[in-house]
């Protein structure tokens, strides 16, 4: 597995250089906040139905506490900004996020009308709770408990799953694996779309990619206006695809 070949790896292998640091600790938590309360704005394309600007705001709890979920990471910034992208056509669509930490990401999608299950560990419900009661989501956005190390409870079938910042912690990689592939049925059965958005730090994370290319392939989502910007973050937002 260690010397899995770049070249598996396709649209990602820009990413990946020789003298890549190599750990099996997740990075250190960005800068803390004096304010653990942020405000974080996005740009929808769709006016609100009720007449709302097309400028949303969001409050975002944060709290490192509970460990890295507990605050904003970069991948989770795209993600949801992508999500805001897409507007209202996410009204009435069921969403599951995985590893949602403070939530942020699906507190988009539930802002935007779609029904909402934000996930992670237990000791993140709280933050997690927080924010859907600070943003007023409680109709829209639900949270819950979803260790991957555990069989996967009984979740209403989603019509998208989204990720973004999961890929830190390398005992972790075969298990939020498996999850997807149990989350996403195989052909020909009818298959959520799974956006997952990635930020590449260290050389381990290819071992990741080389365990979900057994159960996916991926394509870069090519359709955000923003992805020359992120690109050169090392962010990447993938569409999966699950193998036959």
């Amino acid at each position: 597995m260690e010397d899995e070949s770049l070249e598996t790896l396709g649209s990602l292998r820009h990413l990946f250089s020789a003298d890549d640091s190599d750990s099996d600790r997740p990075p250190a938590p960005g800068p803390f906040f004096r304010n653990p309360i942020m405000q974080i704005k996005f740009d929808s394309p769709t006016r609100h139905p009720e007449g709302l600007p097309r400028s949303i705001s969001l409050s975002l709890f944060v709290d490192a506490g509970p460990g890295c979920g507990g605050i904003a990471w970069p991948a989770g910034e795209v993600l949801a900004s992508y999500i805001a992208r897409r507007g209202f056509a996410l009204q009435g669509l069921n969403v599951l996020e995985l590893g949602s930490g403070t939530g942020l990401v699906g507190l988009v999608a539930g802002y935007h009308g779609a029904h909402v299950c934000i996930t992670d560990q237990a000791p993140l419900i709280p933050i997690m709770e927080r924010n859907i009661s600070l943003n007023m989501l409680q109709s829209n956005v639900t949270a819950a408990e979803l260790d991957w190390a555990k069989p996967l409870p009984y979740l209403q079938r989603p019509d998208i799953i989204l990720a973004a910042d999961c890929v830190y912690f390398e005992p972790a990689f075969p298990l939020l694996v498996s999850t997807l592939a149990a989350l996403v049925p195989l052909p020909p059965e009818r298959a959520p779309e799974v956006l997952f958005c990635y930020k590449k730090r260290r050389k381990a994370d290819k071992r990741f990619f080389a365990l979900l290319r057994k159960h996916f392939t991926w394509s870069v989502v090519d359709d955000d206006p923003a992805r020359e910007r992120y690109s050169r973050e090392a962010i990447t937002l993938l569409r999966l695809f699950r193998r036959s």
